[in-house]
This record gives structure tokens, sequence and C-alpha cells, in this order.
């Protein structure tokens, strides 16, 4: 694992987790090799689920085919979108499927940072991406959720909270 990537891990588990009850379902878009799940049932997340194109997520699939998957309309009290939504748009498919009042929390590049990110990751420094980063945006544009929380870290990269407005 580069340093980069073993520094930004950490740093992610200790702001978002401090958030998240252990007793709350927690569903992890995009698993990549599977960290995050292994953290999770470590430290007594037992509500986690990975969702991802292949293994080792425990659902195989496509967020945005989530009913096919069998996942139903607000069962997660939080969805963990890390890395995830600069690769494909899956905010109203999130939204979906939270409870009312639930979390989507999201950390994606600064889209005029991204090139420098990339030098990272050409320098073997920075964790390299696996498929290119076609939807690049920045998440005070996102209109679904209520923003409890945008910030830009080391001018590099975005992490939000987003909440799923009640009574909806």
């Amino acid at each position: 694992m580069p340093m980069i990537s073993d520094y930004v891990r950490r740093r992610k588990l200790d702001h978002f987790f401090g958030m998240i009850d252990r007793s709350e379902r927690i569903l992890e878009v995009g698993t990549g090799d599977g960290w995050l799940r292994e953290w999770c049932r470590e430290h007594g997340y037992h509500g986690y689920v990975g969702l991802d194109l292949g293994p080792p997520a425990d659902i195989i699939g496509d967020i945005r085919e989530w009913r096919e998957l069998g996942i139903e309309p607000g069962s997660f009290d939080v969805v963990v979108a890390f890395e995830v939504v600069e690769h494909v748009d899956c905010f109203q498919e999130c939204y979906d499927i939270l409870r009312e009042g639930g979390r989507m929390m999201i950390t994606t590049p600064v889209p005029r940072m991204d090139w420098l990110l990339r030098v990272l990751e050409l320098l073997g420094l920075n964790q390299p991406r696996v498929t290119p980063h076609d939807n690049l945006l920045d998440l005070r544009g996102v209109e679904q959720f209520e923003h409890k929380e945008i910030r830009t870290i080391y001018g590099l990269t975005q992490w939000a909270v987003f909440e799923k407005h009640p009574g909806d």
C-alpha cells in the first residue's frame, strides 16, 4: 500500500467513523480490496455490508441496479462512498436506499486537482485508480441531500457528509 493512501485511510476512519454508531446499518459502495470491511468487523460495526462489481464485496453488482440486487429502499443508515463518485454518478441511488435522516459519507478528488493525484499514482505514492475519473464534480453541487459538512483536505480531495431530508 503506498504510504499516502495508507495515511489517508487512517484519517478517513478517524473522521467519518466517529459519526457512525456501531449499531447502524452501513453500506459501502465500492469496496475495492475490502480494507474497510475488515476494519469494520474488527471494530464491532456488525451492520456493515459492502457492494462492488466484484469480490471481496458482500453484494456483487452495480449500485445503480440496487433493486435487482435485493436492496430495499430506506434500508441503510449510512452509505460510505470513498473514492467512488468520480467514477459513477450514484447519488440518487444512495439517496433512495438511505432511511429518512440517513447519511452519505463521501470522499472524491477536487476536480481541478485530479491531475496531481494522477502524478502521485504514477510515482507510486498514491493508490492507483482502476477505472477513469469520468464523473469529477464539486460536491457543493449535489442537490439530493442536505449538506451537513463539505471539506477540502490538503487542496486535493473533498470529504462530505450529506443527510437525507427528513420527510422525503
